[in-house]
């Protein structure tokens, strides 16, 4: 995944709405009338959001005539979940390294003092 395609799908997510409709697609598939049911918004400002998911390659719907499901792109978290691993990961490191240091500090402190 590109880092245009990781800055797409990581601006989709920052809409609460959507991340709603991904947490209620990660049970399973549904149309976007049943999608817009807890929304106080119209069916066009849906398939707006819709589509900016299905932009970012979180979400795919089949073509042909509606009523289409909407299905939740899995990959695409698999995808995000090793970004955010390899950062962390680092940021683990680092800490590590300060822990190391900070002991070392401490020790040195402790044969001062004796």
């Amino acid at each position: 995944m590109s880092v245009d395609e990781l800055s797409r799908v990581f601006a989709a997510l920052a809409d609460p709405t959507r991340r709603d409709m991904v947490t209620r697609l990660a049970t399973g598939d549904a149309t976007a009338n049943q999608l817009a049911e807890p929304y106080r918004m119209s069916l066009q400002a849906v398939y707006k959001h819709l589509k900016v998911l299905e932009d970012a390659g979180v979400v795919s719907r089949p073509p042909g005539p509606q009523p289409r499901p909407v299905r939740l792109e899995a990959e695409v978290f698999d995808l995000m979940d090793k970004w955010i691993e390899r950062y962390r990961r680092r940021a683990e490191e680092r800490y590590r390294r300060l822990d190391t240091v900070l002991a070392q500090m401490n020790e040195t402190q402790e044969g001062s003092a004796a």
